[in-house]
């Protein structure tokens, strides 16, 4: 029994090794038939060298310059609102009116009060000086004016109180009050912000705090306006680094004339360190990033053939579509634009250049 099943296994294999040589040489023979693969197509890009001012780049947040939500010091009913919704206003414009129908009543009651006691202070004043009067009774005519200039100048803050007014030039927000509403006092009427010129906030971490200073330059954008970038400079470097995320926090201050940026807004920031360098450039999309490290495949002439070999290269900062190129190559070098999925290090290939994708961008 196990002699036949021993020779039923050595046929078998007998047979599968035949298939699988025969077609291994069908295989070769028409390999042989149509010649070695022909080389692989492929685009070409040269390490260009170009003048580059380096920046910085970070994401930031648009603050105000002042903003504040509008509210009463005093409590009353709203007699009138005098702004609209997203009005912009100046400084000292009337806003809302509370009723001061009572404290107008008292105030009256208070310069009458005003009135005889100048007239008793004038009496007692002449009359010292015949010496019909002691000097106490001169002291307290004298202090009873005086309490009652107090108490008039008192009433007259708060009806002065009782008309709400922008504190500075600004734009208001949505209207929260309503006409014959009873506003305790501090409740929010609306908010004011001041949209021209504006902050914006942003953090670069801690190892850059040698290249930068108050009055450098910046370029915000952001993503309502991509294409319209505003200038303004550095006007604070935080003293301090926040410990959890070692990061320094920079504010700028950019011109807002066209209200392009509002508070809260999310930004992009371009800090310019003002020096010019020479730095060598590929678009990026030569490069083929892994996690052992950046290559490109080299175009080279060897024995009278065009071949590829892979180097390895480390980047640096990216300008537009164009990365620096910091080590590995030098300029005038070629190197493969498109195709790189299907080389070979050492692999032959064929430029084509007809069609070249996005040219690089100049920074």
């Amino acid at each position: 029994m196990f002699k036949r099943l021993l020779m039923v296994v050595l046929l078998l294999v007998l047979l599968f090794g035949g298939v699988f040589w025969f077609k291994k040489q069908q295989f070769e023979q028409m390999a042989a038939m149509f010649g070695p693969p022909p080389p692989a197509v492929v685009t070409s890009a040269v390490v260009a060298a170009q003048n580059w001012r380096p920046r910085l780049e970070a994401v930031g947040t648009v603050v105000a310059v002042q903003g504040v939500q509008v509210a009463n010091e005093v409590p009353g009913l709203v007699r009138e609102i005098l702004f609209e919704s997203g009005q912009a206003v100046k400084q000292g414009a009337v806003l809302v009116r509370l009723d001061d129908a009572v404290d107008q009543a008292q105030l009256r009651g208070l310069q009458a009060a005003l009135g005889l006691a100048r007239v008793k202070f004038q009496r007692a004043a002449k009359l010292v000086k015949e010496r019909s009067v002691s000097q106490s009774d001169y002291d307290a005519a004298r202090a009873e004016l005086t309490n009652a200039q107090a108490q008039v100048a008192s009433q007259q803050a708060l009806i002065e109180k009782k008309v709400v007014r922008a504190p500075f030039d600004g734009v208001l927000g949505l209207r929260a009050i309503s006409l014959g509403q009873y506003l305790p006092t501090g409740t929010a009427i609306a908010p004011l912000e001041q949209l021209d010129p504006v902050f914006v906030d942003f953090s670069l971490p801690e190892r850059q705090l040698g290249s930068i200073g108050v009055g450098q330059r910046v370029r915000v954008t952001s993503d309502s306006r991509p294409q319209q970038a505003l200038d303004g400079e550095v006007i604070a470097v935080d003293p301090s680094v926040d410990r959890s995320s070692r990061m320094l926090r920079l504010r700028a201050r950019l011109a807002n004339a066209e209200r392009q940026l509002r508070p809260g807004m999310f930004t992009r920031v371009a800090l310019d360190l003002g020096r010019e360098t020479r730095v060598l450039t590929l678009p990026r999309i030569a490069i083929t990033y892994a996690p052992y490290g950046d290559a490109v495949f080299a175009i080279v002439d060897q024995d009278g053939q065009t071949i590829v070999k892979q180097r390895q290269v480390q980047t640096g900062e990216v300008l537009g579509d164009a990365v620096v190129i910091e080590k590995g190559l030098s300029a005038g070098d070629k190197v493969v634009l498109t195709g790189q999925v299907k080389l070979r290090n050492g692999m032959p290939v064929t430029i084509d250049n007809s069609v070249v994708p996005g040219e690089r961008e100049t920074p």
